[in-house]
């Protein structure tokens, strides 16, 4: 037996208190309900189900259905035309762009929408993979900008995160991969090697590019060279480093004997 108010619905008895939403929880008696898949729904959360299994949104604002692009604000989605330009008053379309996080004020304390000219007039940059604002830290790289996590290798789409990448028509590259598809890059000029490739210091070489890192002489397989910190120096500038650093470098190389090899005194 319930006593007091009852609700007799989904073929069960309730206490009024008791009758809720199984998706917001809301009070059920009063506002009325729809069965779906065997749920109690209000109707605000039905229309969502219905919504997201038309691939739409519902409107934060109006809770309709969302025909068109919404625009995102705020953490929630709405129709565009419920929002007005902060600068012109134009209404606003999918295209608005939304300004946040400015800094010394808390989030969401001076969130605004403004139209596309608008926002392009203030100069805070797009993301090329995104199309949103960068609000934070910017990598300008392919003669555009990119938020720090969506500037990636083509390839793996591992995000490069500060460390290097190599350009190949108009598309970014680790260097893992960049090697594994176009070949060999010249550790001096950064450019893949065409012809012959010199090999030294467990690094690839255009033939005319590799010199002494002091002196900057041309070097080829036959000038005897040495490695100071994994850089080539021609015998002549080897010669006048002095002679505790000369021996020095000899210990090293005796200690690590499966380098490649280097010339020593």
């Amino acid at each position: 037996v319930v006593p007091g108010r009852v609700i007799k619905a989904m073929n069960a008895s309730w206490h009024a208190e008791c009758f809720l939403c199984e998706m917001c929880k809301q009070e059920l008696a009063d506002t009325g309900f729809i069965k779906n898949s065997g749920r109690a729904l209000c109707h605000e959360c039905n229309a969502k189900v219905k919504a997201r299994g038309l691939g739409k949104y519902i409107c934060h604002k109006c809770h309709a259905m969302i025909d068109d692009q919404p625009l995102k604000f705020r953490g929630e989605v709405y129709h565009p035309y419920h929002f007005n330009c902060s600068t012109c008053g134009v209404e606003l379309d999918a295209n608005a762009r939304e300004v946040r996080n400015r800094p010394g004020l808390a989030k969401n304390d001076t969130n605004e929408l403004y139209c596309l000219r608008c926002h392009d007039k203030m100069g805070v940059p797009i993301c090329g993979a995104c199309r949103r604002p960068i609000e934070e830290r910017v990598v300008t790289a392919l003669g555009k900008h990119w938020h720090v996590e969506h500037f990636v290798c083509a390839k793996c789409e591992k995000p490069f995160f500060g460390h290097r990448h190599y350009e190949k028509k108009g598309l970014a590259y680790c260097e893992t991969h960049y090697h594994q598809l176009f070949g060999n890059l010249c550790h001096h000029c950064n450019q893949v090697i065409a012809g012959d490739v010199f090999t030294a210091l467990n690094k690839a070489w255009c033939v005319h590019h590799f010199a002494c890192s002091v002196c900057d002489q041309k070097m080829n397989q036959k000038t005897k060279f040495y490695e100071c910190d994994l850089k080539p120096v021609c015998k002549k500038c080897y010669e006048k480093f002095p002679k505790e650093l000369r021996n020095r470098l000899r210990r090293q190389h005796e200690a690590a004997p499966r380098r490649a090899p280097t010339p020593v005194e």
